[in-house]
């Protein structure tokens, strides 16, 4: 584990660090100085020689680094990456809860939960880290970007394996709604079985046929206008795109799904089209008091437009 880090955090978020490799008795280091290092570590990370020049690479004690020490072995480098602009995603971060252990917010579409990628400042962590003034504001589970509704963080690290495990666990009852095309020959409620699977690098999840079940949906209808249905959906499991695959796989896409039945041009800035899914209900037993819990959005699935 590295030390604390001796840079406050920006944007939310804490400093990136590096660490030069342990001395190899055998060898020589290749490196002259902390620049040589620094221009083999992040050689298309960073411009080192700018950073360098800013002052922005520091040591565990904050004094910055020029370049020109001579290279040290088990040696950590601290310093903040430039950030990407990112277009505002639309909608309010409302919280629906706060105590000292966790708070529950009611996420917007298109809000990230945790930075990550292409989508650093415009996270739910961000985010709130920096409007209710908690640091160390963390999820104990996650939304896709694309879902909105509610979403449990711990204010503290010391409070998040209990809440994290018990979503490990599966022990919160979730309740989601989507809207997506009717069906008239389906007959529902229904509750779908199938086994799931998530390739590394791959945009979609598949089932796999024959295999044994890994992942269970209950759907219902509980709305019907024009052309399509509103639909309360009851996952057991916790798949990856589990919801959206299970619909697709009924013949009911979700609206504004880019990716099932068919994947889409990504358009990564594009907040015209949300997915029309919604997490509605969570309910819980808090792993530390023992209170009963439950939290309701508040948002709205939008209907879209009939022919």
């Amino acid at each position: 584990m590295p030390p604390r880090s001796p840079l406050p955090p920006r944007h939310g978020l804490q400093s990136a660090w590096v660490r030069t490799p342990d001395r190899d008795p055998g060898r020589v280091a290749p490196w002259e100085t902390m620049r040589d290092w620094l221009r083999h570590k992040l050689p298309d990370e960073v411009d080192v020689e700018s950073m360098l020049a800013a002052k922005r690479f520091v040591d565990d004690d904050g004094h910055p680094w020029t370049g020109d020490e001579p290279y040290r072995p088990h040696t950590f480098v601290w310093f903040h990456r430039d950030l990407r602009e990112e277009p505002v995603v639309p909608g309010e971060l409302t919280v629906l809860h706060q105590d000292e252990r966790i708070v529950v917010v009611d996420k917007p579409h298109f809000l990230s939960t945790i930075p990550r990628g292409r989508h650093v400042t415009q996270s739910v962590v961000v985010r709130a880290r920096g409007t209710l003034d908690l640091p160390e504001l963390g999820p104990a589970h996650r939304l896709d970007r694309l879902t909105a509704g509610v979403l449990v963080l711990t204010t503290e690290r010391r409070w998040r394996a209990p809440y994290q495990r018990m979503f490990e666990q599966r022990i919160p009852v979730k309740t989601y709604e989507a809207i997506a095309p009717l069906r008239p020959d389906l007959t529902l409620p229904l509750t779908l079985h199938s086994h799931i699977v998530k390739d590394r690098g791959v945009l979609t999840a598949r089932e796999v046929p024959d295999a044994p079940p890994n992942a269970e949906t209950a759907v219902e209808l509980v709305e019907v206008r024009g052309g399509f249905g509103r639909y309360r959906l009851s996952p057991r499991t916790g798949r990856t795109h589990q919801l959206r695959l299970h619909l697709a796989s009924l013949g009911i896409p979700i609206v504004g799904d880019p990716l099932y039945p068919t994947v889409l041009p990504d358009a990564v800035d594009d907040v015209s089209e949300p997915l029309r899914l919604l997490a509605r209900t969570l309910a819980f037993v808090d792993p530390v008091d023992g209170t009963r819990r439950r939290f309701d959005s508040e948002r709205e699935l939008a209907w879209p437009s009939c022919p």
